[in-house]
């Protein structure tokens, strides 16, 4: 199994997609924080790239790179290896090529120009949402044997939590408006880890202020040390979940 996680790191890091991937958001990182005069306006701006950026990649890479990846399987299938060491190796390859990705372009000027707890919470969010995006992919690339239709369902995935998934919530806003749902939105925010993600750092950041009333009820909840040990096993669950049915998929899966 560690050997077949090397030899997928080692692959996808000559990748030119994913050097160019590592070279974007090195650009862009220290860019932002060189033409901002302090660090937060830095990570705000930051923030909004990241939250784009890394899903968008890390979910239409590791599912092209799956598609693409089918006669290895089958190679490896052929071999006395367990199905689910296969898949298992795969995701692990996959994840830890990306976040590597991830710390080298974005995580190392984070830490410089903001070595604090609002750094380090970037730096966590970015690992969490890239290994969320990539356990989705793996279930919707076993979902369909069709590669424009696995890309296609990737696309509306990444669509949906980063640009439909808010105007969806402002709509039963406005539609609620006469109703106390701002504690209802709490559990609504766990539906959208990108979200999850922006609530974590934006809260470290105190701008909770400009959210309102709602950004009062969030600080209390996703601010205490418990909020935000619940949030993170939240995000865990968007890893494991979406992988475990997968696997499952995978392990009965005639190829």
């Amino acid at each position: 199994m560690n050997r077949i996680i090397k030899f997928i790191v080692l692959d996808i890091l000559r990748n030119k997609i994913v050097l160019i991937y590592t070279l974007l958001l090195a650009v862009l990182s220290w860019a932002v924080f060189s033409l901002e005069d302090n660090s937060t306006k830095g990570l705000l701006t930051l923030l909004n790239v990241i939250l784009l950026t890394v899903p968008l990649v890390s979910i239409i890479f590791s599912t092209i790179y799956l598609y693409n990846s089918s006669e290895f399987i089958e190679l490896l299938l052929s071999q006395p290896i367990q199905r689910s060491r296969i898949w298992w190796s795969l995701f692990f390859g996959l994840s830890i090529s990306l976040i590597f990705s991830f710390i080298i372009g974005a995580g190392i000027p984070i830490l410089l120009y903001a070595p604090g707890d609002v750094g380090l919470m970037m730096l966590m969010v970015g690992i969490s949402i890239t290994a969320v995006f990539v356990s989705l992919a793996f279930l919707g690339s076993v979902l369909t044997r069709d590669k424009a239709k696995g890309i296609g369902m990737a696309i509306l995935l990444w669509l949906f939590f980063a640009l439909m998934f808010d105007g969806l919530v402002l709509f039963l806003l406005f539609q609620l408006a006469d109703y106390p749902i701002e504690k209802m939105m709490v559990g609504i925010t766990a539906l959208n880890p990108i979200d999850l993600g922006r609530i974590l750092i934006l809260l470290h950041l105190d701008v909770s202020a400009m959210m309102g009333y709602t950004g009062a009820i969030f600080k209390d909840f996703f601010g205490t040390f418990l909020g935000i040990i619940i949030a993170f096993i939240v995000l865990f669950l968007w890893i494991a979940l979406p992988f475990w049915v997968s696997l499952r998929k995978f392990k009965r899966k005639d190829l």
